[in-house]
């Protein structure tokens, strides 16, 4: 119920403001994606969808540096806004939400345990933001948490983003 919630205020906001949104997720494989989609008229915001799973695919795909995957590594807040920012280039969208987490059974550490989940949202000309969450429970319970508190995050942030610059159907901005 909340889920459908977030989604119905996800859609309505952004067909109202005429804004984009596409999504970059990694332990989540494409759920967020799915989510999105399952309501009809989807497609008049949401343009698509990214799975990088492997860091390789996030370097080439949504150009994560590899000097933050060494640094930081793929479960991090500079991994998720680098993921964020490209996925802005990548699906040309007005905003993009990332996300990257360890949803185990097995992958976590004792500063990264099993159940951390990081989100990121970058608005096209504003800051990118990014919020840590670490959840209970098995595989798919991690994986439905983070996809729940990714749309919950997006829909309260929502209703304060400005309406994007118009844009022709090249995709730049019309003067």
């Amino acid at each position: 119920m909340v889920m459908q919630q977030s989604i119905d205020t996800i859609a309505n906001t952004f067909i109202a403001q005429g804004l984009s949104l596409g999504v970059v997720e990694s332990c989540t494989g494409g759920a967020m994606a799915a989510a999105l989609i399952s309501v009809a008229g989807a497609s008049r915001y949401f343009k698509g969808g990214i799975v990088a799973y492997s860091d390789a695919i996030k370097m080439r795909s949504v150009y994560v540096r590899e000097s933050t995957l060494q640094t930081d590594g793929a479960v991090s807040e500079a991994c998720v806004k680098e993921m964020a920012n490209g996925g802005l280039v990548a699906l040309d969208v007005d905003v993009c939400v990332a996300i990257s987490g360890i949803a185990g059974p097995d992958g976590g550490t004792p500063a990264k345990p099993v159940g951390t989940v990081w989100v990121g949202l970058a608005i096209r000309h504003k800051a990118i933001e990014a919020k840590a969450f670490h959840f209970d429970g098995n595989r798919d319970a991690v994986q439905q948490k983070a996809v729940d508190a990714a749309l919950a995050w997006l829909a309260s942030l929502v209703w304060s983003t400005p309406k994007a610059p118009a844009r022709t159907k090249t995709g730049k901005k019309a003067t």
